[in-house]
């Protein structure tokens, strides 16, 4: 029997989908240890009952480690290295078995990276002996923190693949007799993702163009929702009721100014739809080719972001059906089954 604890920060929705995969295996036991939701992303979370959940504010750092010494686990992946209790249970059990950290950062060779990478030996490698990074822009990063290939494991942030992937199979008949002239943006309305840009962007190109376009945004933050005709404000919509926005709209948008990774883009890459992010989207790397499935703009530039709402404008319908298609190859080349197989050549080689 394998125990696979998970000590982690914030839960999202789409790990739970790889939960969901990982829970088929046989021989499999699964512990969560979780910090409390997020007030501006507050999932439902609905756990099959032989996944084991805990909340971490019940639990000081002593009991904590009382609790993971009982469940003696196979392999531990713990979310980064900001909970110092997380890393007091990893410690422990480092040299034991599989002790694997997850994080998102790309490398961009800050001053604060260099220094990290100067001390890893003692801030990093005393707790793990292997990481979980997203794709290619956290790839370099690990290795530049002392980790050698065969200690990186990728592909950690995964879409429930078979949600979005479902979404696009229902509604591509429907969406080639009609194709819906909608931008769709989800995320939080805080200025780091770009919203506001986003919105001054689509107030031009509506000026100039008098387009039939619209822009419907999902999501929730500390910014005042624009008013606008043209563009629309759902709020914060749990996943599972992502369907019929889906079905409405055809284009997703992403105006991050900085966006480590972004599993919203490889929802909406599985669900069939071209693609605009800014260039500071991590999954990028995996889901869009500039040109091709989509297009991507410079970060925090209301003119680049317009510029390439004008070139979808611009497209005809067989062209974006064709971009959206093209999404769907990418997007199936991460899935939950890909991320259990990951994380199984661990428990296994071990």
């Amino acid at each position: 029997m394998h125990k696979i604890l998970f000590l982690y920060t914030e839960l999202a929705g789409y790990f739970l989908s790889c939960i969901a995969e990982l829970n088929k295996q046989p021989n499999i036991d699964i512990y969560i240890v979780r910090w409390p939701v997020n007030k501006e992303a507050p999932f439902d979370f609905n756990f099959n009952e032989n996944v084991k959940v805990y909340s971490r504010n019940d639990y000081s750092d002593e009991q904590l480690l009382s609790l993971v010494q009982e469940i003696n686990p196979s392999v531990i992946y713990t979310s980064g290295w900001i909970d110092k209790g997380y890393l007091e249970v990893c410690k422990l059990f480092k040299n034991k078995i599989p002790v694997i950290v997850g994080f998102d950062n790309q490398w961009q060779g800050t001053i604060k990276q260099y220094i990290a990478t100067l001390i890893s030996f003692r801030k990093i490698h005393p707790y793990f002996n292997y990481c979980w990074v997203p794709g290619k822009p956290q790839f370099e990063y690990a290795t530049r923190l002392g980790f050698r290939a065969k200690q990186i494991l990728t592909g950690f942030y995964v879409a429930d693949y078979a949600l979005f992937d479902g979404f696009h199979k229902k509604f591509l008949n429907e969406k080639k007799q009609n194709f819906p002239k909608r931008f769709i943006f989800i995320g939080r309305y805080y200025s780091f993702k770009g919203i506001e840009e986003l919105w001054h962007a689509f107030i031009n190109l509506d000026k100039k163009y008098n387009t039939d376009w619209e822009l419907w945004c999902l999501g929730t933050g500390d910014i005042d929702p624009i008013e606008h005709p043209k563009i629309k404000h759902f709020g914060f919509v749990q996943p599972q009721m992502l369907e019929d926005f889906v079905k409405q709209t055809g284009v997703f948008i992403l105006p991050s100014r900085f966006e480590p990774w972004g599993v919203v883009v490889h929802e909406f890459a599985a669900a069939g739809f071209p693609l605009l992010c800014s260039n500071t989207v991590g999954a990028n790397s995996a889901f869009l080719v500039d040109g091709i499935n989509g297009y991507i703009f410079e970060a925090n530039n209301s003119n680049s972001i317009e510029a390439a709402m004008t070139k979808i404008i611009n497209k005809s319908n067989q062209e974006l059906l064709a971009m959206g298609e093209i999404s769907t190859q990418r997007a199936a080349t991460i899935t939950p089954q890909k991320w259990v197989d990951s994380l199984m050549s661990v428990v296994i080689k071990n």
